[in-house]
């Protein structure tokens, strides 16, 4: 059951990145300027590292791993989320401050916002709470918890850092 839910996240993590492409650009007609490009960039870059860790959390799953494989490598990934955040943000910033037209510039940082939020529901806390599980413990603790990638992360670091 946990192997589908997870399958099932890591699929639509992907299929997200097409679906918000298409309906902000084809449907709502968003101008595909710099500021709206990064912010839909950096959406999508966020949306594919979280599919692609809940595709190794199931390999993870499966070989009954103690973590999933190349975990290490979403450590560097999460570093390189802020540096390129701040890029989107000067972007956005810049078409803000030459008075680029609302169009030209609100998607894009309202995507950067929504990119953000990914970042720190995979990187840090748990944001999203789509299982009842989840629910339940939001409910009984009151109080958010660390994502499960967080969590791999953390034991990652760890059983690194731990003295030979």
């Amino acid at each position: 059951m946990l192997i589908r839910r997870l399958r099932h996240a890591a699929l639509l993590e992907h299929v997200n990145i097409v679906l918000i492409a298409v309906v902000a650009l084809g449907v709502l007609g968003m101008p595909a300027s710099p500021a709206n490009l990064a912010g839909l960039g950096l959406v999508a870059l966020l949306l594919l590292e979280g599919g692609a860790y809940w595709w190794l959390k199931v390999h993870q799953l499966r070989v009954r791993a103690p973590r999933p494989p190349w975990i290490g490598v979403f450590r560097t990934l999460g570093r390189l989320n802020l540096a390129l955040f701040a890029l989107g943000g000067a972007v956005i910033a810049g078409a803000l401050a030459t008075g680029a037209s609302g169009a030209h510039v609100w998607p894009g940082a309202a995507l950067w916002g929504f990119a953000v939020l990914e970042h720190v529901n995979y990187f840090h806390l748990q944001l999203s709470h789509q299982c009842r599980a989840d629910l339940a413990r939001l409910r009984r603790t009151r109080r958010l918890h660390p994502s499960p990638l967080a969590r791999d992360l953390r034991g990652h670091r760890d059983r690194t850092s731990a003295p030979r």
